[in-house]
């Protein structure tokens, strides 16, 4: 009887000392979404894209949608002055429309909406925070582009798939401000 309770206590405390060296081997690992961004930026600031198209407040619409993305994914705080930690500025370099699916009477049944936009991301001292190597691009600046798509007949308009489109745009710009593997 002794000697079950003994061998009981034995293997218990073995147990726990395996426990904390086993912790020790995942020191170097890190949990959550603050790991994938630079840790010396707290703050961005996001002034109105610029656009080189005709439709009007796209660049506002873009901005927008950019601002919800980093809020919604980053542990950085957008604040409304130029004072922040980074500014993460863009301009739209192209908004185009063409028809993918033809229908018989010459109306287009399928659309497809393209937004062609370059991004820039610096801190307070000028330096460029994205690792120019993910892109393959100038250092400065970064080219992302999004599609949405426009099908008539089930009730979808050009204002719906451009939203789409600005979306789709503003997940790859946060996703450009995460650290490279």
């Amino acid at each position: 009887m002794k000697r079950g309770r003994l061998s009981f206590l034995r293997r218990a405390l073995g147990g726990w000392l395996w426990l904390p060296l086993a912790l020790c081997g995942c020191a170097g690992y890190q949990i959550g979404n603050q790991t994938l961004f630079p840790t010396e930026i707290h703050t961005v600031y996001v002034p109105v894209f610029q656009s080189n198209s005709f439709r009007r407040n796209l660049g506002e619409r873009l901005t927008e949608a950019v601002v919800k993305e980093i809020e919604l994914k980053t542990p950085y705080k957008v604040v409304a002055n130029s004072g922040a930690d980074s500014v993460l500025s863009g301009r739209i370099t192209s908004d185009k429309k063409r028809v993918l699916v033809p229908g018989m009477t010459g109306d287009a049944r399928d659309t497809e909406v393209a937004i062609r936009v370059e991004v820039s991301w610096i801190d307070r001292k000028g330096r460029m925070l994205r690792d120019s190597q993910s892109v393959p691009l100038p250092e400065e600046i970064a080219d992302v582009s999004g599609t949405g798509d426009v099908v008539p007949e089930v009730g979808q308009s050009i204002a719906t798939a451009q939203q789409e489109a600005i979306c789709r745009v503003a997940q790859q710009i946060v996703g450009l401000m995460e650290k490279p593997w």
